[in-house]
């Protein structure tokens, strides 16, 4: 038993050092006046001394003996001085001390040659582009709380490294077999002589486990048709999807004869609550009361022969005849809509809407809210893609809005679709 404390006392005393030092430099810091950040900054200073001891601690390895050890008498290469070298880091705009060796072959790995920023650095500047700061948003955010003046081209040198990640991530192998696909747009106004407004297409699939990936972006123009999709679901298809259980979309011109090619077993599903909320948006806020029970006897019918019942039975109430626009636009969804009267319950609850991808399209629309408009389509792509990376982590094992009836969902879905999911 003593041999196993003797860890925890250690762990306890080393954690009680610690806050004592942190105590007497916050002390310290308070007595002068001095600033956190900044020049003369106390998380400043402390990152300097850190860096300029790591990079010690690098020569010595280097040389293969520490300061003032006579073992380095006669070894051939010694230490010579320092240089002088300013870095940006979390913490600010660092002043280094940065050793030197006589032979002239130190190759610090912590603040390599050249280098003018650390990584960390570069990963913050990351973060602000991905909440949709801009450029000038950004130097200014730098400069107030660090006390970095840097220059847009620094900015845009960073931004753009990421470049060649996003054009990997958007060509990565794809599984074979998903069991849904949710497709939606959102829309951005970029700058292209004009400053127009473009949807960018966001794909999204659930794995077999039940974990959401998102799969692509891509920028279009309005009024594209079943030629686009095409394209776009050719691209998913190339990179390895070979068939797709069902694909939900929302009313976009031309993707279900665009599903149907690539995938012929593949069934469209379009959303739910979409129609829903395309119906209230004709009606009045003081008919929705009466609106919604209505609307819900369609969508819950168990069969398409009560859902078509449960339609008609609207359509000749006072409602429908108040409202002929919100028939319209469900007997226009039909085809696409009625699929999802054939599922089990367990299918029903998973597809029921494309609020998993809209989930996902409300944390981009705040990463492109405060940009008025972006430069080119390329620097569209960068943010959105940056906020799925930093945002989002599409692989992540979380509580989504699918884990949580997942597995019986899965159970189903081995049913109703027969021998096209392989279930391990």
């Amino acid at each position: 038993m003593a041999d196993k404390a003797e860890p925890i006392v250690s762990a306890v005393a080393d954690d009680a050092m610690v806050d004592e030092v942190v105590e007497r430099l916050l002390d310290s810091a308070d007595a002068s006046g001095a600033a956190l950040l900044g020049e003369g900054g106390l998380l400043t200073e402390i990152t300097k001394a850190v860096l300029e001891r790591a990079l010690e601690a690098e020569m010595s390895e280097h040389l293969g003996y520490e300061r003032g050890d006579r073992a380095g008498h006669g070894s051939g290469n010694s230490r010579n001085g320092t240089s002088p070298k300013t870095v940006l880091t979390d913490a600010g705009a660092i002043a280094l001390a940065v050793p030197r060796d006589r032979n002239g072959d130190f190759e610090p790995r912590l603040v390599p040659k050249n280098a003018r920023r650390l990584a960390g650095f570069n990963d913050r500047v990351l973060s602000l582009y991905a909440r949709g700061m801009s450029v000038r948003d950004i130097r200014s955010h730098l400069a107030q709380i660090y006390g970095v003046e840097v220059s847009p081209d620094l900015i845009s040198k960073v931004t753009d490294a990421v470049v060649d990640e996003l054009v990997t991530w958007q060509n990565r192998p794809l599984e074979a077999v998903w069991p849904i696909i949710y497709i939606d747009a959102l829309w951005v106004k970029i700058r292209s002589g004009s400053v127009t407004a473009k949807p960018v297409y966001l794909a999204v699939g659930v794995d077999m486990d039940g974990r959401k990936d998102v799969l692509g972006l891509w920028i279009g123009s309005e009024g594209e048709g079943a030629t686009t999709w095409m394209a776009v679901l050719s691209e998913l298809r190339n990179r390895g999807i070979e068939d797709v259980c069902i694909v939900a979309c929302d009313g976009l011109k031309g993707l279900p004869d665009a599903v149907t090619a690539t995938w012929p077993k593949a069934t469209v599903q379009t959303c739910v609550i979409h129609l829903t909320r395309a119906s209230l948006r004709l009606s009045s806020v003081r008919d929705h009361p009466k609106l919604v029970p209505s609307l819900r006897a369609i969508y819950t019918a168990p069969t398409e022969q009560a859902a078509e019942q449960a339609l008609a039975a609207f359509e000749a109430s006072e409602l429908g005849e108040r409202y002929p626009a919100i028939v319209r636009t469900w007997r226009s969804a039909w085809p696409e809509f009625t699929p999802y009267l054939a599922f089990p319950p367990a299918i029903r609850t998973v597809v029921y809407s494309t609020n998993m991808v809209e989930s996902i399209n409300s944390r981009l629309r705040k990463a492109t809210r405060n940009r008025g408009h972006f430069p080119s389509e390329q620097a569209a792509l960068k943010v959105l893609y940056l906020a799925i990376r930093e945002q989002i982590n599409p692989k992540a094992r979380d509580a989504n809005h699918v884990a949580a009836h997942w597995k019986e969902a899965l159970n189903q879905f081995s049913l109703f679709f027969e021998d096209r999911l392989s279930i391990q």
